[in-house]
């Protein structure tokens, strides 16, 4: 077996459910956004009596706050993450309901329906969601008058990713900052802080890159390990030619709040 054998093979067998790749070490390191989404979300939640997690994934990321109102509630949409989230969440009284998925923001069309999110109106006084589609008008419900939602988005485009393999770019509408401030000020929202920025991924080697793309298989439509093992190939040389390969991605934050009189 070569070295790509041995990649590959480690990424094509590595379990996807959580979206935690933790595992990967230095060999796909993540450089944020320059704004610090944890220690914002902890700040409001620190004087929020609770917190509702929009598409908690495996549940890492809100597991590891350091402050959480009493009452947390999380939902996730991928059938494989509920249970992931439920194991890791539920023993620190953090209740997760599955839902519906959404589609993604830029496919948000009037006139569509959407499935709404199983909760009362005015339920929470802290909305978070941290890289997960939303319906902004469903946030704007079940936040409570006074209470704030926050939301870091990352990616949309994929064109970085295809370049890696040799791929010709593709035309591709992007979630930004600008469509999140329209469609949270339709909702009836007070948009207080947006702010637009960039995330990087530096890949060492060609599994931790194949395994990126298995997990979050939006990035290149149709991909497999198996069907992109030439362009894995010549991605491996390249690497051990030229050294790591960084990827960045569009990024924003928004922080809106709902007014005492909503």
């Amino acid at each position: 077996m070569t070295a790509l054998d041995a990649l590959l093979a480690e990424a094509e067998t590595h379990p996807v459910e959580g979206w935690d790749f933790s595992w990967l070490g230095e060999r796909a390191v993540s450089q944020p956004p320059r704004w610090d989404f944890a220690a914002l979300v902890e700040r409001h939640a620190e004087r929020a009596p609770d917190l509702l997690d929009l598409g908690t994934g495996g549940g890492e990321w809100l597991a590891a706050l350091c402050s959480r109102p009493a009452r947390t509630v999380a939902t996730e949409a991928w059938p494989p993450n509920v249970e992931v989230a439920r194991r890791r969440l539920e023993p620190l009284g953090i209740g997760v309901v599955a839902v519906a998925g959404v589609p993604d923001n830029v496919d948000q069309r009037p006139g569509l329906g959407f499935p709404a999110l199983p909760f009362g109106d005015g339920s929470f006084s802290l909305v978070v969601s941290r890289h997960e589609s939303y319906v902004a008008a469903e946030v704007a419900r079940v936040l409570r008058p006074g209470g704030t939602f926050l939301t870091q988005q990352v990616g949309g485009e994929s064109n970085g990713y295809r370049a890696a393999l040799g791929l010709p770019p593709v035309e591709q509408r992007v979630f930004d900052v600008e469509l999140a401030r329209e469609k949270l000020e339709e909702a009836g929202l007070g948009v207080v802080v947006a702010e637009a920025g960039t995330a990087a991924t530096t890949f060492a080697d060609a599994g931790a890159f194949a395994y990126r793309l298995r997990a979050i298989p939006w990035l290149i439509e149709d991909f497999s390990i198996s069907a992109f093992r030439a362009e894995l190939a010549e991605l491996h040389q390249r690497l051990s030619e030229e050294g790591p390969l960084t990827i960045e991605e569009p990024a924003f934050l928004v922080q809106a709040a709902k007014t005492d009189q909503a």
